[in-house]
């Protein structure tokens, strides 16, 4: 448990140096609690105060962060910025943008002019059931795309499927098609903005069928691409 938090801590604080606050605060708190739940086991007074120690400052500093964040969400002011390597695995749905989605959201929209083929439609699927799971207040999902000219018809009966499906959760699907569209973002109803230079589809393709990452996106190897993630409290919601 102790090389488990330790690992995790490490990578907090790489996170913060990298401006990455609002991940570097959940791996904060991920770490923490492990050590917290190392120590009830412990009978080494020096270990104990070694932990004790530790757990001090890296607890101010996630509380400096929660402040830090909410003054810039506050000011309109927070971003943070990423590059996914090309080739690089990690970063799935829920490891990018997985930490904004909890109860206070109640609308998911979604600007993507490729939510056409058929594992862009998994992809969006896959958002979906991210978003079922982790926001218990989700009534709304809607979708921005363009339709596509060669096979418009299995888009259509695709998302039509999504749309029957997310009903039974009680949960909204619609889909507005549009001829202009270039921009690509995840709009979320408490503020978030997720915008991804590749829209959903930045993963490579699997090299197998039963292969790691073929079934967990956390585990696929992704194309290149920038991710830019804003508060929206200072602007007018597109949703």
């Amino acid at each position: 448990m102790e090389s488990t938090a330790a690992s995790i801590l490490t990578r907090a604080v790489e996170m913060d140096k990298k401006e990455q606050y609002t991940l570097a605060l959940v791996l904060y708190q991920e770490g923490l609690q492990i050590l917290v739940d190392s120590m009830k086991g412990l009978k080494d007074e020096k270990k104990k105060k070694h932990f004790s120690a530790r757990i001090e400052q890296y607890f101010k500093r996630a509380e400096d962060l929660k402040e830090l964040i909410r003054k810039r969400k506050a000011e309109g002011k927070y971003r943070e910025q990423m590059k996914i390597e090309a080739g690089s695995v990690g970063h799935g749905y829920r490891s990018l943008f997985g930490r904004f989605l909890d109860d206070t959201v109640t609308h998911v929209h979604i600007e993507d002019p490729y939510v056409r083929a058929y594992h862009q439609c998994l992809n969006l699927v896959r958002l979906c059931e991210l978003a079922v799971q982790r926001c218990k207040s989700l009534s709304r999902v809607s979708l921005l795309t363009t339709q596509d000219p060669e096979d418009g018809k299995n888009q259509v009966k695709r998302l039509e499927e999504l749309r029957s499906n997310l009903a039974t959760r009680l949960v909204t699907f619609e889909v507005k098609f549009s001829d202009t569209l270039h921009d690509r973002q995840i709009s979320l109803s408490n503020g978030w903005v997720i915008k991804i230079g590749r829209g959903l589809d930045y993963f490579k393709a699997p090299e197998g069928k039963f292969v790691l990452g073929a079934c967990d996106m956390e585990l696929r190897p992704c194309l290149e691409t920038t991710v830019d993630i804003f508060h929206t409290s200072h602007l007018e919601r597109p949703l």
